[in-house]
């Protein structure tokens, strides 16, 4: 039988943090001395690899500088998250989502431009890292679109790319799944509009759980 494998974005797919990152990166541009940028602007950069965003957000900064804004949002972020002001509460409904695709025979994976140590961390508080079967993050990749992450996933597990679906908010998971040769997802709670999703390639926006899960169940694999 085809392993069939459900790849999970995770901010602004599973959890919704933007709060803590705009207040890190608020403090980065801080610490560094430079105005934060807006932060619509940040939001756009969410899934992002750090480093990556941080040239997207600082363009005419200096290369030495874009690495003091990467340390110094580090150490915010790990500060907060330390002191108990990081608060990434998951979307309604994403656990007995998760808990019934498992139980449906999906196999799944997270591929995020969070750390390891972020990801781990937002799984192990909400009991969920017993459900994935493939974790990747920009630690050990390439920033999202490209495909190293979705490519990592599918040889763990063994699932080809017509039966592997990357679900996410945002353009950049979608061009990350065409760049693998897999089908891709949007959702609309996340940090991209339905429309821009549609336009990048996505074989459906979801509105909701329940039509998430239709979208994985009814033709979103090859089976």
């Amino acid at each position: 039988m085809s392993i069939r494998l459900a790849v999970f974005d995770c901010d602004g797919t599973l959890t919704d943090g933007q709060a803590a990152v705009c207040e890190a990166m608020e403090a980065a541009f801080g610490e560094v001395g430079l105005t934060a940028p807006d932060r619509h602007q940040v939001r756009r950069i969410v899934g992002l690899s750090l480093p990556q965003a941080v040239r997207k957000l600082a363009e005419n900064a200096t290369a030495d500088q874009h690495g003091e804004i990467v340390h110094a949002y580090k150490s915010a972020f790990r500060d907060a998250r330390l002191s108990g002001r990081v608060h990434e509460p998951l979307y309604e409904g994403i656990v007995d989502l998760l808990h019934r695709l498992h139980d449906n025979g999906w196999t799944l994976g997270v591929a995020t431009g969070k750390s390891d140590r972020g990801l781990n961390a937002t799984l192990a508080a909400n009991d969920l890292t017993h459900l994935f079967s493939t974790l990747h993050t920009a630690d050990r990749h390439p920033s999202k679109p490209d495909p190293s992450m979705i490519d990592a996933a599918m040889a763990d597990v063994g699932a080809s790319a017509a039966n592997t679906v990357m679900i996410g908010d945002t353009v950049y998971d979608i061009h990350m799944a065409k760049a693998a040769g897999c089908r891709a997802i949007g959702v609309d709670w996340g940090y991209h509009a339905s429309a821009e999703l549609s336009e990048a390639g996505a074989i459906g926006v979801a509105r909701s759980m329940a039509e998430l899960e239709t979208l994985l169940e009814s033709g979103a694999h090859a089976g």
